[in-house]
């Protein structure tokens, strides 16, 4: 069965070329060029990965469509758009993108990195890193995390991740003291198909503790083992 694919750009010509590549490729590809029609087809389709463009027309952005998606639907996102800066690529992972491609790109590239984060969310529920046989959540300080619900709770509270944060935090949270490389801590806890740069992972862990943390600067739960990586208190 063909996997279902959101496109929401607003360049027609783009759209329409990288539409027609995908479906030779096997997708079903269904395209929008605003929010409001995006929205339209992600409740129609429930599709496995959007394709998101940062600008957008309607007062509505990726990054808006990005943040929704983090609430509702938490599908895999690809953000593709001219920004091609550092900082604007940190953002759009902080945001809630899980990869992020600047324009002008190749369309071979473009289905490269579909499959490659395909592959892995739909191995991160599967593999045993993940799960336990229990589902048991796991009890760290003041913070309870919920592998089957996504959901963390701090002191009762809930705690809004993005998918990928969650994620570096149950690989952290499940090893107390055990200190990880960047590069294996991306690759236990996102799969050896991450196609980010490597150093993004210092983002999200920076995003991480801005929301776990009474004190970011002074943190308690993920700490930086300097030269090394991250570990786990």
């Amino acid at each position: 069965m063909a996997e279902s694919i959101v496109w929401v750009e607003d360049e027609k010509a783009l759209l329409e070329e990288g539409a027609h590549y995908l479906r030779q490729e096997g997708y079903e590809v269904y395209g929008a060029s605003c929010c409001e029609e995006a929205y339209q087809l992600i409740a129609e389709h429930k599709p496995k990965l959007l394709l998101v463009d940062w600008m957008l027309p309607g007062g509505c952005s990726g990054l808006d469509l990005c943040k929704r998606n983090e609430q509702e639907w938490r599908i895999p996102v690809i953000m593709i758009t001219a920004k091609g800066d550092e900082f604007d690529k940190v953002l759009a992972l902080e945001i809630g993108a899980d990869d992020y491609l600047a324009k002008p790109f190749g369309l071979r590239e473009l289905s490269a990195r579909m499959k490659a984060l395909l592959r892995r969310t739909g191995r991160n529920m599967d593999t045993p890193s993940y799960h336990h046989a229990s589902a048991a959540i796991v009890h760290r300080g003041a913070l309870a995390i919920d592998p089957d619900r996504y959901r963390v709770e701090k002191e009762g509270q809930e705690i809004e991740l993005t998918r990928t944060e969650f994620l570096l935090l149950w690989q952290l949270a499940q090893h107390p003291g055990r200190v990880y490389t960047r590069a294996h801590l991306m690759e236990a806890a996102l799969g050896d198909d991450y196609l980010g740069f490597e150093r993004t992972i210092d983002s999200h862990i920076r995003n991480l503790r801005r929301k776990l943390e009474e004190d970011p600067a002074s943190p308690e739960y993920v700490l930086t083992v300097y030269g090394v990586g991250y570990k786990f208190a």
